[in-house]
This record gives C-alpha cells, structure tokens and sequence, in this order.
C-alpha cells in the first residue's frame, strides 16, 4: 500500500493545493469586497449555494444518463457481431461534439422547450462520445490471449467481460468519464441561454450588465468545480485500477 502511494502522479497530489490556493483565494476576496444590491440578488451566499447546486445537479444528471448509455453500447458494439456498426455509432456520437454546443442546447428547446430537461438532454448529447469511444478503445485494447485464457479455463462470455476484459478497461473508461465530467462541467454554463439556472447566469448576467465581480465569481467558480470533479475523478480511476496497471 505504501508503495502504490509512493508511485502517486505528480496532478493527484499537486491539484488539490492549486485548487486550495483558488479557493481560499476566492473566498477571501468574496468575504473582503462590498457587493451593490444588484450584485448582492445574485452574489448573496444563499442565492450563491443554489446556483452552484443548480450547476452540480444539472452536470451529474447529464452525466449519469451519459454512462447508462454510452458504457453499454460501447459494450456491445465490442461484441463480435455488432462491430460493424462501430464506425456508423460514433460518427453518429460525434455530431454532438462537431456541432457548436450553444446550438445544440438551442435546437433542443424546439422540442422540450427550454429549462432544465432540454438542457440535459443537449449535455447528454455533447457528452456521449468521449464515453463511447474510451469504452470501445479500453475493451479492444484487451490482450485477445488473456481472453481465450480465460474461455479456455471454462468462463462464459459474460464471466469473461465482467471479470477479465472489464476489469482491464477500466482506466481508459473511467478516464473517458473524466473528460465527459469536465467538458459537461464547462457546457453547462451555456444553459442559462435556455432558462435552466447555472453559474452561467452569474457570466451573462455580469456581461449584460456590466458587472464584472459576477463575472469573475461565476468564471472562477466554474474553473474550480472543473478542477475538483477531475481531481476526484483521477481519484476514483487510480482507486479501480487494478494493481498490476498502476
């Protein structure tokens, strides 16, 4: 255990003092500065919360449908008889990350209307492929050798995948759904253009009005909730890895 701890990255360590420096950084200027009554409606501690939980609930929901879908389907499109259709899926997964995000978010209020559920729907869609294609990825690049091992010592096919070639991919998958966090993270600003409440209504808001401290709150906060979710999601994809990979 001490060993594994010694061999640590150099960012698992070095985030976490960046992202405290940020943090103490920002609450001390919160704390120190007089707020207008304008700045104070969006900028109160109590307001502040909401938002910030608002941005948090919106990225997790966004993400969790994103995993429910893009892990099993890169599941199956590894199986032998569906992997034909490999090409076609992520092409198609891919038009969510070609089209400009604003865009997508806007396209899909002509169909829910605008407010949270479009909003997550335009994340989910955004989001889907660096999952999809990092579970393609970490199932292939699974020693084919360490799979017919594992038949030949009489494991089903499901045994197999959920004990061998799962166990194996799983770095290169939970390091999709790392990047998946993060970029949902900064997407999930571009809501509050929908109606749905984010930190990005702190950025609009001190750009329409010209108030620069909600813009800079709203920008730091979102950088620093950026950095905490990569952080423990590095956490998380070091804690599942298997030994012998790390």
């Amino acid at each position: 255990m001490t060993s594994r701890f010694k061999k640590l990255p150099v960012d698992v360590w070095f985030e976490p003092l960046v992202i405290l420096v940020i943090g103490i950084g920002f609450f001390s200027w919160y704390a120190a500065t007089e707020f207008t009554e304008t700045e104070l409606a969006s900028l109160s501690w109590s307001t502040l919360q909401s938002t910030i939980i608002d941005h948090i609930e919106l990225t997790l929901t966004a993400t969790v449908i994103v995993v429910l879908i893009a892990i099993p389907l890169g599941i199956l499109l590894t199986r032998p008889g569906l992997r034909w259709l490999t090409p076609f899926a992520v092409n198609i997964a891919n038009i969510g990350q070609a089209a400009p995000a604003v865009g997508l978010l806007v396209l899909f209020t002509f169909w829910l209307g605008i407010g949270f559920k479009a909003a997550v729907v335009g994340l989910v869609v955004y989001a889907i492929l660096p999952i999809l294609q990092n579970t393609i990825i970490g199932l292939r690049q699974v020693d084919q050798r360490t799979i017919e091992a594992s038949r030949g010592i009489g494991y089903s096919g499901i045994r197999t995948l959920f004990q061998v070639e799962l166990p194996l991919a799983v770095p290169v998958i939970l390091n999709g759904v790392r990047t998946a966090l993060v970029i949902l993270v900064g997407t999930a600003t571009l809501s509050t253009f929908i109606g749905a409440t984010s930190l990005g209504t702190l950025i609009t808001t001190g750009v329409s009005l010209f108030l620069p401290k909600l813009l800079i709150a709203g920008a730091i906060l979102v950088a620093l909730l950026a950095m905490i979710i990569d952080w423990l999601g590095r956490l998380v994809e070091l804690a599942a890895t298997p030994r012998g990979l790390t």
